[in-house]
């Protein structure tokens, strides 16, 4: 309650005067604009002296670099996260906007599907907190005391559902969760809404910059001091109760809580302090409030989560994006900044030796005795807002600019059009009360004028009025502020003599054969391939595989944009090397991570870091995942990898590796097992079973020599018993592998198949069968090739042209890559030319040879003896090869008189072969 000497009591009585004739309801109207009055009162009777700011707002820094200039306070009390001071003095290193950071992946005390935890607070030269830490970091013998709740404390309060708030649209800032110091907006939409109707805007920066930023500018200091503290009042009172409203309040208690320890610690005269918090916190109400307050208040310890600190570069998208305000206000509100600076002739604090920043004096005037505060929200509140005048000049070179800007993005704009621009904007301007066009007056009035409905290009008009008023303005972290692995990363990429500071892409030739030292740039490049995104390192001529290594290689580089994903590779190690064994391990030991995954991270340490022992470590791990999965979804990736890495390791090592034979034996064991149950699972698809079986017969040498048993095998594919069309074949395929089916007995199957109308519909998947089979059998690409062709020239036109897009969209959706090999062999198979299709036969169409008047020799001899005696042997080989005949009597012997003959006469050919045999 005001008390008798308060100087609001003449403007509390005005106002419940005011709501006892026009509320509805004057209690509760009487009661908040009272308690608005009563909050402005308390707020500027503390000793502490309060100075409400909002984020980003000119208006606010502005105010902080007059009343920094006239009060030279000696202690500055920050809201900002404690543990982040340590960063502030390297802001001088940097061009701002940037962000300081906290970035955790080592976590303790927090879920782990949390990790990694990050929180950023964006720094920019139009706020008011830069002013105060310029002003502090740059004045001797000021202190600055950051009092806000620690980064960790921030995941200890938050609810447990919405703890890591992601945002895809954040820019720079990635997903990690916002700090702001003075987030002034309506906590319900019913509020928001019903100002920006009622003040003809169309979004929330907009109605601030016009009903608080231009009438505060130029204001003076109490002024702008109590009209903040009313408008956070406001906002509080009208905030609903909830987690967010609490834990709003758990951060006063904190804050004043640190306050009152610092100046029992140093003591500091309170007079000498200024409080720079957000608007909504000035008009606090818990029992904390003021330094003279006893309340006690507990502040929780942090966890043993071990958090890293460091500056990445911001920029006005990625602080609009994070905090949700308009598109382009934050580079509205640096050119409102830097025309009021000039305007103003105010000489604001900025860092020494900060790049893009302009050099401005520094001398401090005289302190001036602080005077009682007086009334000053009775004037502003009851006389009308003092209008800018009309400048034409700013204006004009607005709407010149901007159709320059639209001719150079493609649209048809004209002389014309800048008139109309110009007077729209001053049209819109008066409609919605203001006598001075804003930049969201031009805005809206290039929209209308230029754009017509028409974008030619990627960019609209919105877009390029925002590049004209200032663009997105990117920050950049300074060498000397960067972690030891980024500046290593510079140093290492040194020779190939480029400025990689820079935002465009830059193009690096590297030639290995002509300069062999920059072979450990290639490396690193290679490297960073892996750990940064796609567009950051991206290679356009060369490639790494096993075994191979280009002579010559092209990259793009964009690290200036992609400074902030280096910054934090310096949050995982020390070097990069460090950064990517740490990520390979921690791949392979997630409880998610499967054998396809493991083999990926063993190619990957052999062809980036080359060591042996760690990839020996890795695919020991790979082993053991192999051996406790329970499905055969990444056997096509377990199959490829493997059969890569085995070529490797055969072309480059004296022998396999101990986890490769281990590997083999155990997936050879493990599919085998498998194999039953994939075949009848309709959830197995015939690309999974048919990389089953590609290992099964690919690895089988091996496997046997490592002491596996093939009838393992055998038993497993007679247990097999599908249903499924495209995996009868691949049975019947493998059944032909096995020699348990003659190609005979498998080229009738297939030509009933085609005689059979009633599972024609289905052949194109008997057909995928097939396909998948070329994976274990690659001699089967023929009889493949010849099903296909059988089935096109057997069908008749109704029912191939139905059946034909089903077949192509078949084979393109499950067998693209075996496909080519598929084209191949078709190559070979069918004529080359056009003129010998007419006189072509295809081989399983030709008609049989006939048989020969002269009868066929008979051998003799001790050879042809015993295979007489024994024929089973040459009968197995006849039926495996589908060859038909019968054994002939030796006793007609007659017919090889001839050769006999021959070779008692030329007796030379037949020594010499026999002594090459012995």
């Amino acid at each position: 309650m005001i008390g008798q000497t308060s100087p609001f009591g003449s403007l509390r009585e005005q106002l419940l005067d005011a709501a006892e004739t026009f509320a509805d309801s004057p209690v509760a109207v009487s009661g908040i604009l009272a308690g608005l009055v009563d909050d402005v009162d308390r707020a500027l009777r503390e000793k502490l002296e309060i100075f409400p700011v909002c984020h980003h707002s000119p208006a606010s820094a502005l105010a902080m670099a007059r009343r920094l200039r006239e009060k030279q306070p000696k202690v500055i009390y920050l809201e900002l996260c404690e543990d982040l001071q340590p960063l502030l003095t390297e802001l001088r290193n940097c061009r701002l906007p940037v962000a300081v950071q906290a970035f955790a992946t080592d976590l303790d005390g927090f879920p782990k599907s949390w990790a990694p935890l990050s929180v950023v607070a964006p720094i920019t030269e139009a706020s008011a907190e830069y002013q105060a830490i310029a002003y502090a970091l740059e004045t001797p013998g000021v202190e600055l005391v950051l009092v806000d709740r620690s980064t960790d404390h921030v995941f200890q309060w938050a609810p447990k559902e919405d703890a890591k708030e992601r945002n895809e649209e954040a820019g720079l800032h990635g997903d990690a969760v916002g700090v702001e110091i003075g987030d002034l907006r309506p906590r319900f939409a019913e509020l928001e809404e019903h100002l920006l109707h009622h003040g003809k805007v169309r979004h929330w920066s907009e109605w601030w910059d016009q009903y608080v930023e231009q009438p505060l500018s130029g204001a003076d200091y109490d002024t702008y001091r109590q009209v903040m503290v009313l408008i956070g009042s406001l906002f509080r009172r009208l905030t609903p109760v909830g987690d967010r409203l609490a834990a709003d309040e758990d951060r006063e208690r904190y804050m004043w809580t640190r306050m009152r320890e610092h100046l029992a610690a140093g003591g500091a005269d309170p007079g000498d302090c200024l409080y720079v918090c957000g608007a909504f916190h000035a008009a606090s109400r818990v029992e904390q409030f003021g330094i003279e307050s006893t309340a006690p208040y507990t502040i929780s310890p942090r966890t043993g989560t071990k958090w890293l600190y460091g500056l990445i570069p911001s920029s006005h998208s990625a602080i609009e994006a994070q905090f949700g305000v308009a598109q382009g206000s934050v580079s509205i509100a640096a050119a409102t900044w830097a025309k009021a600076v000039t305007r103003t002739k105010l000489a604001p604090f900025q860092l020494a030796g900060q790049k893009g920043a302009r050099k401005r004096a520094a001398k401090l005037p005289p302190p001036k005795a602080d005077e009682a505060p007086a009334d000053r929200l009775t004037g502003f509140l009851s006389r009308p807002p003092a209008l800018d005048a009309l400048d034409e000049a700013e204006l004009l070179g607005w709407c010149v600019d901007i159709v320059r800007l639209a001719r150079r993005n493609g649209y048809l704009a004209s002389t014309a059009d800048a008139i109309a621009v110009f007077e729209t904007s001053i049209l819109l301007a008066g409609m919605r009360n203001r006598a001075r066009p804003t930049p969201y007056d031009f805005q809206d009035a290039a929209v209308t004028c230029i754009e017509k409905d028409v974008v030619p290009g990627r960019r609209d008009v919105r877009r390029l009025c925002e590049i004209l008023l200032g663009g997105d303005r990117v920050g950049e972290v300074g060498y000397d502020a960067l972690p030891p692995l980024a500046r290593n990363v510079y140093d290492r990429l040194a020779p190939l003599g480029l400025d990689l500071g820079k935002r465009t892409i830059q193009r690096a030739l590297v030639d290995l054969g002509a300069q062999p030292e920059l072979v450990p740039c290639s490396d690193l490049l290679w490297m960073l391939r892996y750990l940064l995104p796609d567009d950051a390192v991206r290679p356009i001529m060369g490639e790494r595989r096993l075994g191979e290594r280009s002579i010559q290689e092209s990259w793009d580089l964009a690290f200036g944009k992609h400074q902030r994903s280096i910054i934090e590779l310096g949050y995982e190690g020390v070097t990069i090397e460090q950064v990517l064994e740490q990520r390979l391990r921690r791949s392979v030991w997630d409880p998610k991570a499967t054998a396809a995954v493991a083999l990926a991270a063993v190619e990957d340490a052999v062809l980036f870091l080359g060591s042996r022992r760690f990839a020996d470590e890795l695919g020991k791990r790979a082993v053991e995942l192999l051996a406790a999965e329970r499905g055969v979804d990444d056997a096509p990736e377990v199959l490829r990898r493997i059969r890569r890495l085995l070529a490797y390791y055969r072309a480059n090592e004296p022998e396999l590796p101990a986890w490769c034979e281990a590997f083999v034996t155990t997936g050879y064991a493990h599919y085998c097992t498998l194999l039953p149950t994939a075949f009848v699972d309709d959830d197995t698809g015939v690309r999974q079973v048919g990389a089953m079986l590609g290992f099964l017969f690919t690895m089988e040498s091996l496997a046997l020599a490592l002491g596996c048993d093939r009838a393992q095998l055998e038993l497993a594919v007679q247990q097999s018993h599908p249903e499924a069309p495209a995996k009868v074949a691949l049975l019947w395929a493998a059944h032909t592998q096995l020699g348990l089916l003659t190609m005979a007995d498998l080229r009738a199957r297939c030509d009933d198949l085609l005689a059979n109308p009633l599972v024609i519909p289905s052949f194109p998947q008997y057909i995928m069968g097939f396909v998948h089979a070329m994976e274990p059998a690659p001699a089967l690409s023929g009889f493949v090739v010849e099903v296909i062709s059988k089935a096109f020239g057997r069908l008749p036109d109704s029912v191939l042209l139905p059946w034909l897009p089903k077949l192509i969209t078949t084979l393109r959706s499950g067998a693209a890559d075996l496909v080519p090999v598929l084209v191949r062999e078709a190559g070979r198979t069918f004529p080359g030319s056009l003129p010998a299709v007419d006189s072509w036969v295809a081989p399983w169409s030709a008609p049989p040879r006939p048989a020969s008047s002269v009868a066929a020799p008979v051998a003799s001899g001790p050879v042809a003896e015993l295979l007489m005696g024994h024929p089973a042997a040459c009968d197995g080989v006849a039926g495996l090869l589908g060859c038909e005949g019968e054994w002939r009597d030796p006793a007609g012997g007659g017919a090889s008189r001839e050769v006999s003959a021959l070779l008692t006469a030329h007796p030379e050919p037949a020594l010499a072969l026999a002594g090459l045999l012995t």
